[in-house]
């Protein structure tokens, strides 16, 4: 971490100010390219856009996976002002940008919730009809 890096928290901490002064949630979120140049920065508006996908880091990610090749996405670095939940995790992982950098932890933020920040849980069953799903499946990964 250094000074840059610093800087670049700050801002994403100046945007989550900002969605929370427009009565968003208060999450922001800006990617950097290698050179220091600000790709794209965004806040969270899962209120105003009715999403609840509408993350700045989500959406970031989805950005540089459409616009960005593969090198120049691992180049990167996503300045965030809260570590990124599982959701955004996974795309961040799946749009291949090389570095997150976050200012409160999952654990600070969630001590920040009045009774925690647990959102109901959906049951999950499977697998199932194994032998019919991995028809479409087999070999897609291979080519």
């Amino acid at each position: 971490m250094n000074e840059t890096d610093e800087g670049h928290l700050r801002r994403a901490i100046a945007l989550a100010q900002r969605a929370r002064d427009a009565g968003e949630q208060p999450y922001g979120s800006l990617l950097v390219g290698p050179d220091g140049t600000v790709l794209r920065e965004d806040h969270n508006t899962v209120l105003s856009d009715g999403d609840v996908t509408a993350h700045p880091e989500l959406k970031l990610a989805r950005w540089a996976a459409r616009e960005l090749d593969a090198d120049a996405a691992r180049a990167t670095t996503m300045y965030t002002s809260c570590e990124p939940c599982p959701m955004c995790a996974t795309v961040i992982a799946r749009s291949g940008l090389g570095r997150v950098v976050f200012a409160l932890s999952a654990a600070q933020h969630d001590a920040l919730h009045p009774g925690g920040a647990a959102a109901p849980q959906a049951v999950y069953e499977g697998p199932a009809l194994h032998e019919e799903a991995r028809v479409p499946v087999a070999g897609y990964h291979s080519r």
